[in-house]
């Protein structure tokens, strides 16, 4: 969600920065800006545009030479898209130029008390709030005027700054939103992500909330928002510029649909123990008496992650045999939880950066609670916040909706309810059985992809719905929970999921042959139960398809995944439904790696 990236050395900065905003177009966006200081003058030139990072390209003059600058790409908030609005932001004198991911939650009184110091504003964002307070505040140098500008700050934020005044550095600040610190040979970079910095460095220093950094060609130097020093040890990012490219695929969402395979066995390499039938977790920073004596689990996740959280929940109770369940983390702090002593908390996050977990995770904290953390990206603000954790090892996603990470992370909780369960009640036969079905998956996956064509063709079918229904029933309903929501995020088809159970108490009333139903039908001892769904359907004219371990009589379609346990069984099945969500949107035209409205790491409440 928004895009930061800077630049201070001695190359021309201007390339440089459009080429990092295009490796941040992923995260959603709708317009896109750039500052230089001009080597000669000292002044601070800029050119803004509504659209893509290509429109702001065309209009970057021959002449735009520099050695300093910074970027960014909006996602708006305060304001609709317009050039005016998109960052950076300048003061009347063009000396302060900033760019915010954040939200500033007390924009208004801010801005208020300073139009009645006289102070016009040139835009309706909440960013410029900050470039009036720091072009007017009295300090002498540019980390004090930073700092005494975010005293009166309210909200969430990853900032850059410049000034003219002071054009050999540049000074960045986090609180809520990421700020990445890339380091070069006397070349510095800014980012709010690796993926813009990973082409021309691969080590890389995260600030923490609250924390500060100053930038300079040769050097950087980080440091509380109160002035004290900080110690940064950089580390080294573990992918390559080569793991951001498209691979020859035509969209980022079809690559990282086939790298699936290779993801999962990435997840798992390492971390099975054949002797004991057990697996090995050495993030957990939790002992076996420590885990025996948890009494409830509880997961915390927004969108995806929470739809891995709830298979995971029933992972863990069906074989660690401890109650557990999922929570939307966007409600959860803000409904006064009792928070319990025995209670495990596991936040989840593909980017380790999402604002609502984050925040329920430092209320957690605030209180007491052992958290876990089940994140994709090493060194992230919930992975450095938890107790301990698991990463999920999916390599990059860019496309925003998310699908190696969602599977990724669903068989991270499967190996973490075998290393519960083998502690606590999960025999050894149990333990070797679930340890066999998780090395069959990278296979079953290949398999699965094989038969993209047959998907292709049934999409093509189904995308003339206007709205589809999507059924499961106990470990099949978060599948449908997710199915639903890929297809609503990338092909704009209105979508529902609903436990197949529930449908005589309501959903029934929609059922007609213009809304298909799709069905999660796996071949355990629910397998009637669902059958007699399908029939419910079926009497009322609705089309199926459905998805399944072997043809469904009473469905129009059916898609047939191989079979592994059935614990393991929602792993596979979510896989064709992520190529039917696809396809569905190419068949309609949609821009599939960037759907309207959404960004990849919500980053603001």
């Amino acid at each position: 969600m928004c895009g930061i990236v800077g630049y201070i050395g001695k190359r021309d900065v201007a390339p440089l920065l459009l080429e990092g905003l295009q490796r941040l177009e992923y995260r959603g966006y709708d317009s896109a800006g750039i500052v230089v200081n001009s080597p000669k003058s000292g002044a601070l030139k800029m050119v803004k545009a509504k659209g893509r990072v290509r429109d702001l390209e065309a209009r970057v003059p021959k002449r735009f030479a520099g050695t300093t600058g910074i970027a960014h790409t909006r996602w708006a908030t305060h304001g609709a898209p317009s050039d005016v609005n998109s960052h950076p932001h300048l003061d009347p004198e063009n000396k302060v130029a900033v760019v915010h991911n954040g939200i500033v939650d007390n924009a208004s009184e801010l801005r208020a008390k300073l139009e009645a110091d006289g102070v016009v504003f040139a835009s309706e964002t909440d960013t410029e709030v900050i470039t009036h307070l720091i072009a007017r505040a009295q300090a002498d140098t540019l980390e004090e005027k930073v700092r005494e500008a975010l005293k009166l700050i309210e909200g969430t934020y990853g900032i850059a700054v410049m000034h003219a005044d002071f054009a050999d550095r540049i000074v960045v600040a986090r609180n809520g939103s990421p700020v990445v610190l890339g380091i070069g040979e006397k070349e510095m970079f800014v980012a709010s992500d690796v993926a813009a910095l990973i082409a021309h460095t691969r080590q890389v220093v995260t600030l923490d909330d609250g924390e500060m950094a100053t930038l300079k060609a040769d050097d950087f130097r980080t440091y509380t928002t109160s002035g004290t020093t900080t110690t940064a040890t950089p580390e080294t990012v573990e992918w390559e510029a080569a793991s951001y490219d498209m691979g020859g695929h035509d969209t980022y969402m079809h690559k990282e649909i086939s790298e699936q395979p290779d993801a999962v066995d990435r997840v798992l390499r390492g971390r099975i123990d054949d002797r004991f039938n057990t697996v090995h977790l050495g993030g957990l920073n939790l002992d076996p008496r420590e885990a025996r004596g948890i009494r409830r689990v509880k997961i915390l996740g927004c969108g995806t992650s929470y739809h891995a959280g709830l298979i995971g929940a029933g992972l863990i109770e069906g074989m660690a045999r401890i109650p557990a369940d999922a929570e939307p983390a966007s409600e959860f702090r803000y409904r006064n939880p009792v928070v319990d002593p025995d209670t495990l908390y596991i936040a989840v996050s593909q980017s380790g950066e999402t604002y609502d977990v984050l925040a329920a995770v430092q209320e957690l904290k605030r209180k007491g609670a052992r958290v876990l953390g089940v994140v994709n990206v090493v060194g992230s603000a919930i992975a450095r916040e938890a107790d301990g954790g698991v990463y999920v090892h999916a390599g990059p996603e860019v496309c925003v909706v998310s699908t190696k990470c969602f599977t990724n992370t669903v068989v991270a909780f499967a190996l973490l309810a075998v290393h519960l369960g083998r502690i606590r009640d999960l025999s050894v036969t149990d333990g070797k059985r679930i340890i066999e079905g998780l090395r069959k998956l990278p296979a079953q996956i290949q398999e699965i992809l094989e038969g993209e064509e047959d998907i292709k063709k049934l999409a093509a079918q189904y995308a003339e719905a206007k709205s589809m229904m999507f059924i499961g029933r106990v470990r099949g309903y978060p599948v449908a929970l997710e199915a639903s929501l890929k297809l609503k995020e990338i092909s704009y088809i209105h979508a529902e999921a609903y436990p197949a159970s529930e449908l005589k108490h309501g959903p029934l009333a929609l059922i007609e042959p213009a809304m298909p139903t799709v069905a999660i039908v796996p071949d355990d001892d629910l397998l009637e139960k669902n059958r007699a769904a399908l029939e419910e359907i079926k009497a009322r004219s609705g089309r199926i398809l459905a998805v399944a371990h072997r043809e469904q009589e009473k469905a129009d379609h059916t898609i047939i995944v191989p079979k592994n346990e059935d614990e393991l069984d929602p792993i596979l099945m979510g896989i064709p439904l992520q190529l039917l969500a696809y396809h569905t949107a190419l068949a309609l035209g949609r821009d599939i790696d960037k759907p309207r409205n959404l960004a990849k790491s919500v980053t603001v409440e």
